[in-house]
């Protein structure tokens, strides 16, 4: 063989070794933990006192809290759309509950998370709620393989939930045990695979349901909080007095009860403590999981992302759910934990879930995808004190917006109303400051980052249109 016959099998072998190690075995692998409808309520960001959240909280402590996170819509479908895609609402133009990812005209040349790292060699797998809707349609083939989205089990007859309540709001001691819960069998199903001994780099991403309404968990669960001694949050009467009515009739078409109506059948106690039960339930379902990757040949080159896709009212600013751009609704946990990133401070940046996307590239050693709209984090995951010059942006419902930097909030909304709030003195905000003209410059810097334009509402079957015709 002449020598320039050898040249070339060898350059063509080292592209082909090159290219195997990049793709393949040495791979770092990513687990992604979706939780629905958790709020602050956890241990790590300190959002309620009496909160049992072990494992979350031990999951912190090896990588980075990212304790100003913020998602990209308050409600579940358009933030998990928002995530999978790297795109803001104000792009792929879903605003509320009822499009697909796959029905958004936006997002026909925009590839999934899952998709993207499928076609950069991962193997995929998927279980429970990740997107709202599923991996569907055009979306099926992103996922290798399907771990179960199997449904809750709900009683045959109402809990307590007060008459004319709708039925996704009831609540109570059930199932008797934690292997009959959907997300415990989940979470066994995510460590039966991570007990393999699989060769190939793998993307596996698990949604768990709770705390999700309705609020069943097993009685031991219950029993983790006594309702008398239970913290509930500070609602001041005043509270609404000085924000702007404009937004306040979204209790019309939400699905959750008033405040008023809590207060009226009693219930604020009991809710509460079925949604810390439910908490302190799916921290035992992500400790399934981590646990199971601890004691895994995976543990050292493992990436683990885990987040909520919105906040939660618990009466705060006399709001139950979610739908607000206000601080419990928009608020979330995210962590990220794995090869190279040594455990120490949060990062209080503000930080918002579509850089998920563009991060875990980054983390992987992927090419770089155009199409997203997030920032890498990787910076703030070397060093938690790396400032972002680009806050946090919520949107709810075409043409209302918050802007969330590191100390601030301001919220706009369509007919030009605002609320600004100064997280350093008032972490609850109870004080809008908008009108305030020695703020007037600050808002100004804030304003900046309104979206300079936006994609009209994806209108297909929302939940506010079906309940606004009612």
């Amino acid at each position: 063989m002449c020598r320039c016959t050898v040249s070339l099998v060898c350059i063509v072998f080292g592209m082909l070794w090159s290219c195997s190690t990049c793709y393949g075995a040495e791979q770092p692998n990513v687990v992604m933990i979706c939780i629905d409808d958790l709020n602050d309520w956890t241990g790590f960001l300190g959002g309620h006192p009496d909160v049992s959240t072990p494992n979350m909280d031990a999951l912190a402590g090896q990588g980075r809290n990212f304790s100003n996170s913020h998602c990209a819509v308050p409600v579940c479908s358009s933030s998990r759309v928002s995530v999978m895609s790297g795109v803001a609402a104000t792009t792929h133009g879903s605003y509320e509950l009822g499009p697909r990812y796959d029905e958004l005209p936006a997002l026909n040349d925009v590839p999934t998370m899952q998709r993207y790292f499928k076609d950069h060699g991962y193997y995929t797998l998927a279980g429970g709620k990740v997107l709202h809707h599923g991996f569907t349609g055009r979306l099926a083939e992103a996922i290798d393989q399907s771990l179960g989205r199997e449904k809750g089990r709900r009683p045959k007859d109402v809990m307590n939930r007060p008459a004319r309540w709708s039925g996704a709001w009831d609540w109570g001691r059930y199932p008797d045990e934690d292997t009959q819960m959907a997300d415990f069998k989940l979470a066994q199903n995510v460590a039966n695979f991570l007990d393999s001994d699989f060769k190939n780099p793998f993307f596996l991403s698990v949604g768990f349901f709770r705390p999700h309404v309705p609020l069943f968990a097993p009685p031991s669960w219950f029993q983790k909080y006594d309702i008398e001694a239970i913290w509930l949050p500070h609602i001041p009467s005043w509270d609404l007095d000085d924000v702007p009515k404009n937004f306040l009739n979204i209790n019309s078409y939400a699905v959750a009860p008033t405040h008023a109506e809590v207060l009226k059948h009693g219930k604020q106690r009991e809710l509460t403590q079925a949604y810390l039960a439910s908490i302190s339930f799916v921290d035992s379902c992500v400790g399934l999981v981590i646990d199971a990757l601890r004691v895994s040949t995976h543990a050292k080159n493992t990436y683990v992302v885990l987040w909520s896709d919105h906040g939660f009212h618990l009466g705060e600013k006399k709001h139950w759910a979610k739908r607000t751009l206000w601080e419990e609704s928009t608020r979330v946990p995210l962590l990220i934990s794995g090869p190279s990133i040594s455990p120490g401070t949060p990062c209080e940046q503000s930080v918002s879930l579509i850089d998920i996307y563009p991060t875990l590239i980054d983390l992987c050693g992927l090419p770089e995808n155009k199409k997203l709209e997030g920032v890498s984090l990787v910076s703030q995951l070397e060093d938690s004190k790396t400032e972002r010059e680009r806050p946090a942006i919520t949107s709810s419902y075409f043409g209302n917006h918050a802007i969330r930097s590191q100390f601030w909030r301001l919220i706009t909304y369509e007919d030009g109303a605002e609320e600004l709030y100064d997280h350093r003195s008032d972490p609850d905000e109870f004080q809008n400051l908008a009108n305030d003209p020695r703020h007037e410059s600050t808002k100004n810097r804030l304003r900046q980052w309104l979206p300079k334009s936006e994609e009209p509402e994806f209108r297909k079957k929302s939940e506010r249109e079906k309940r606004l015709r009612k």
